[in-house]
């Protein structure tokens, strides 16, 4: 398993990572929202040593099932940023989700499309934490797991968090998206 480290506003161990303004973001945002974990406790993003750009490197460094990644997918839906959180275990029915929200064209977003919405970039993007709120589905795949975990903001950082919290957090709309 790959090293953690709780993020804080000192330095150390990840220190730049730790202080990058989208996980303090994303943190600020969790803790404004009273997020926790299925114990109750407060989530919390923490570092990893390395990257995790997709489901199967994250589950693979927190050593849990692929479907407990809680993927965030930006989506152009006719020029309106959409964010889906999906279960790392499946793909986005594109042409579902279009037809259930009336949308006449969902596509992925653009790496720039993304970051102008959500001030991350892809590989990072987490549910919250960004200049202004995104429209968000939550795929009720995710529900099943007890603990889910999402990215932190930044490739390197995650965090624990339940499906029902996720849904409260993002003001999300439970969807079956794949």
């Amino acid at each position: 398993m790959t090293a953690a480290f709780a993020v804080s506003r000192s330095r150390g161990e990840n220190g730049l990572v730790r202080e990058h303004p989208n996980v303090i973001a994303v943190q600020d945002a969790l803790d404004s929202a009273g997020a926790h974990t299925a114990d109750d406790a407060p989530s919390q993003v923490i570092v990893l040593d390395a990257a995790v750009h997709t489901a199967a490197a994250a589950a693979e460094a927190l050593c849990i099932e692929v479907g407990q990644i809680a993927n965030s997918l930006i989506f152009d839906a006719d020029g309106e940023p959409l964010l889906v959180l999906t279960s790392g275990a499946h793909r986005v029915d594109t042409a579902k989700v279009a037809a259930a929200l009336g949308v006449a064209k969902l596509k992925r977003a653009t790496p720039e499309f993304v970051r102008e919405h959500t001030g991350q970039a892809i590989g990072g993007v987490a549910p919250l934490g960004h200049p202004k709120p995104v429209r968000t589905l939550v795929d009720t795949a995710l529900e099943q797991y007890r603990d889910i975990w999402a990215a932190g903001g930044v490739p390197q950082a995650v965090f624990p968090i339940t499906y029902a919290e996720l849904v409260r957090v993002t003001a999300g709309t439970p969807a079956d998206v794949a």
